[in-house]
């Protein structure tokens, strides 16, 4: 699979191409809003799209009218009002749009309630929901090969905060993520890549994956583009979150006399984090 990442003004579009050049059937674009977020759209390249996570309104609004695209879906995942802010005015514009997500967003608009284990069908797609609570107790992802829309489960280099759930359950979320294929597109929610990178490399200073991979974020982030999606394959090797049975990386935290299991770890480099 090739992987294409063109800008168009400040939003930048997505294009995936098979091996043999042959277009794949969706555009992946990601909406710059609020301080740091970012809203995910699908656009099927047949006039419709989905959107994930719209924050605020008004930034999607635009793209949309730009794009010329009719929005059919919204898929939330989680409760927080960054995600779900712009949920009302976009339902204004298009009443018929149809609202995804778990039990926790059902004052928030969502119509359709989502739980773990659930296979739906929307913008043409199969989409497998995982619950990935941790950011929240309710936290779902969203999976449709290639695509992964986490929320703020699993940052580029990071996990979210655990405002609600426990490190135990988001260690157990990274684990159910950390079994999809390595050509994953991790389709976060916020741009914190360049502070998770700066936080793993205090932890590993010489580490040349994670050395090579700031280097290139801060070239990107220079240049006004995104560092996101990232590929799980990538993560794997930067981010230490989904490294918690590394031996050296246990070794440098001290956690292995006697050796930790692996959700200690995780804890333990979560308040490392929260502190940094």
């Amino acid at each position: 699979m090739i992987f294409f990442r063109v800008r168009a003004g400040s939003i930048f579009y997505f294009r995936l191409t098979s091996v043999c050049q042959r277009e794949v059937s969706m555009n992946l674009i990601s909406i710059p809003a609020l301080q740091d977020n970012y809203i995910w759209l699908l656009d099927d390249q047949n006039g419709h799209c989905l959107i994930v996570d719209p924050g605020e309104a008004a930034p999607v609004l635009e793209v949309l009218k730009a794009r010329n695209l009719t929005p059919t879906d919204i898929l939330l995942t989680h409760h927080h009002h960054d995600h779900v802010g712009g949920v009302n005015e976009i339902l204004s514009h298009f009443p018929a749009v149809k609202v995804y997500g778990p039990e926790e967003t059902a004052g928030k608009g969502a119509q359709k309630i989502l739980k773990n284990g659930d296979e739906v069908e929307i913008g043409g797609a199969k989409w497998h929901i995982f619950a990935t609570p941790g950011h929240t107790l309710g936290h779902i992802s969203y999976y449709s090969a290639p695509y992964l829309f986490c929320g703020d489960t699993m940052f580029s280099a990071g996990c979210g905060r655990l405002f609600e759930g426990t490190p135990e359950q988001m260690y157990q979320s990274f684990q159910q993520l950390a079994q999809l294929p390595d050509d994953t597109l991790v389709c976060a929610a916020h741009e914190y890549t360049l502070s998770n990178l700066k936080f793993a490399r205090s932890i590993l200073p010489d580490d040349s994956d994670i050395d090579s991979h700031e280097q290139n974020v801060q070239e990107m982030r220079k240049k006004g583009q995104p560092s996101l999606p990232t590929t799980l394959g990538l993560e794997r090797k930067i981010n230490l979150f989904l490294r918690c049975d590394d031996i050296d990386l246990q070794n440098k935290l001290n956690l292995n006399d006697p050796l930790k299991p692996s959700w200690q770890v995780f804890a333990y480099l979560r308040g490392l984090k929260d502190s940094f």
